[in-house]
């Protein structure tokens, strides 16, 4: 093999060897701030908001909550949800990447991991991993799951954006929709209430709709923070929730999509469906 065959060859063994090297660090760093979520999960105390009274919350969250909630109300500790679907990244174009996701939650710690491959061309791809850890939402994207391209938290904006997300999701652990010393709820009419939650310094509403079967069918807010064009602005913000099923014994939905309101117009940025559920209860 002539000399420069030979170096070109140990060329790409030692960039295979470097990409496979960055790949388990990442992977490392992923597992261990799962592994943290789940660790706190575990050690929250128990809730006394599980076993209460519902007869005091409005009229559709109480319908809801009856017919979601396992028949013992226990309350959930942690959540594990595999995902499959499309996203894209910006609601004015129409690129959109089929990804398979990963999501733990955390209901009593307020917290969630959410960690997906998507693909953005034949043999490329990139991992997206966002969380709400400790009241701090982060989120990080990773050429190949190995070489980290962009990354930001811990401001206000992120913070505020991974709440409403995490109150959003909370239809997939009906126990987080409980009121408590962090959740409220307030009455808008025989078909929607306004949820607000309080995680550290950062407080977020959001409107649920509930249909004639007493599932959650969408939510709303008028002002979500996100990232626009490099920027940061509140945009209105709304999801929709379908096709539900009970999962050890809870009544959760099995798709769901969500999009930015711009220029009057729902533009949906992401939309996914319930592969395999894993739910631990206290």
């Amino acid at each position: 093999m002539p000399t420069w065959a030979k170096l070109a060859s140990a060329i790409v063994v030692g960039l295979a060897v470097a990409l496979w090297l960055a790949q388990l660090v990442q992977a490392r760093i992923g597992a261990a701030v799962v592994d943290g979520l789940a660790a706190r999960a575990r050690q929250e105390p128990a809730s006394a908001r599980a076993g209460q009274s519902l007869e005091q919350l409005p009229a559709p969250v109480r319908r809801y909550l009856e017919h979601a909630l396992p028949a013992d109300r226990r309350g959930l500790r942690l959540a594990r949800y595999e995902q499959t679907g499309t996203l894209r990244t910006d609601p004015l174009r129409y690129a959109w990447m089929p990804f398979t996701a990963s999501q733990v939650i955390g209901p009593e710690a307020t917290e969630f991991v959410w960690t997906a491959r998507a693909s953005i061309a034949p043999l490329l791809h990139v991992q997206v991993r966002d969380s709400l850890i400790g009241g701090r939402g982060a989120g990080q994207v990773a050429l190949l799951s190995a070489l980290p391209v962009a990354s930001a938290g811990g401001n206000l904006e992120m913070n505020s954006g991974a709440l409403h997300r995490f109150l959003a999701e909370a239809v997939w652990c009906p126990s987080a929709l409980l009121p408590s010393q962090h959740l409220s709820w307030a009455p808008v009419d025989d078909q929607r209430a306004v949820a607000t939650l309080t995680s550290g310094s950062t407080t977020v509403s959001l409107e649920f709709r509930f249909n004639a079967d007493n599932e959650v069918s969408g939510i709303y807010t008028p002002a979500r923070w996100g990232s626009f064009g490099g920027g940061y602005r509140q945009v209105a913000w709304e999801g929709l929730f379908r096709n539900y099923s009970r999962r050890q014994g809870v009544w959760v939905p099995g798709e769901g999509e969500v999009g930015w309101i711009i220029d009057g117009q729902w533009r949906s940025v992401w939309r996914g469906t319930i592969v395999s559920a894993t739910l631990e209860f206290r």
